[in-house]
């Protein structure tokens, strides 16, 4: 019976996986990668594959939550599964594991930089005071959800930030943008008028978190849609109450107005 060992790469390239897991993958028999919930730079894959003498074959949401191949290979010789970002952020990582112990396949986690903590980071805001996180998802026809929109304004009205991560449809080769995003939320305040994301509030956009050419950006609203924040990945905070050292990192670090600092 082998291992199953779910690998964080961090954010980024290639160089975000720590030495633990770099060693770790060498070691396994089998490297598996998803690459539905986040991405890693252009390029970043085959210089891994470069870094661990290894290929890596590629699996898609379907691989990892309702087949078997993952776990049969893990079942004769130890096995891992490479994650952008840390590799237990999102529930289907969670599922898996659960379904290898009920095979009797042990597992370990090596843990990555999350866009959970270098996201706060980047913009100079305080991790504790984060509520719920919500995903913004593009548009269709017969879908137009708001539970994002809803749950971002009850984190605002305890006083707490919202992280907006948003979609990625890896498979067709689209990203949404925070300009699009900042549509998308502002068409909902709109059609709700609870007088949240009006034209005037308060928003920041991370591009490209952990990445060296990251962009850090706040500022309101209705300016921030025509902005140009780079390639993907973006992601959105919207800002509850801000302790006066927060408001400061918005301004000296985003390019927050310095109406927002608090005396």
């Amino acid at each position: 019976m082998g291992k199953l060992i779910f690998i964080g790469l961090g954010l980024g390239d290639e160089r975000g996986i720590t030495l633990r897991g770099l060693e770790a993958a060498k070691a396994c028999r089998n490297i598996f990668m998803e690459n539905y919930t986040s991405v890693l730079e252009d390029g970043s894959i085959p210089r891994l594959e470069e870094m661990l003498k290894k290929n890596i074959r590629m699996v898609d949401r379907n691989a990892v939550e309702s087949e078997d191949i993952i776990l049969t290979h893990a079942a004769t010789g130890d096995t891992c599964l490479l994650v952008a970002g840390d590799a237990m952020s999102a529930t289907t990582h969670v599922d898996l594991r659960l379904r290898a112990h009920a095979l009797g396949i042990e597992t370990d986690v090596i843990g990555g930089v999350s866009a959970f903590t270098a996201i706060p980071s980047a913009l100079g805001l305080q991790n504790y005071k984060f509520g719920r996180t919500v995903t913004i998802p593009f548009p269709e026809p017969n879908f137009k959800p708001t539970s994002f929109y809803e749950k971002a304004l009850e984190n605002y009205n305890q006083g707490m930030h919202t992280i907006c991560l948003l979609d990625i449809k890896q498979e067709q080769g689209r990203f949404m943008t925070a300009n699009e995003a900042l549509e998308v939320l502002a068409s909902i305040e709109q059609e709700q008028s609870q007088g949240f994301l009006t034209p005037d509030r308060l928003v920041c956009v991370v591009a490209r978190a952990g990445s060296r050419d990251c962009v850090v950006r706040a500022g309101l609203l209705d300016n921030m849609m025509d902005e140009d924040f780079g390639p993907p990945l973006h992601s959105i905070v919207i800002p509850g109450e801000l302790h006066f050292l927060e408001a400061r990192a918005l301004v000296e670090l985003a390019g927050a107005p310095k109406s927002i600092l608090i005396e």
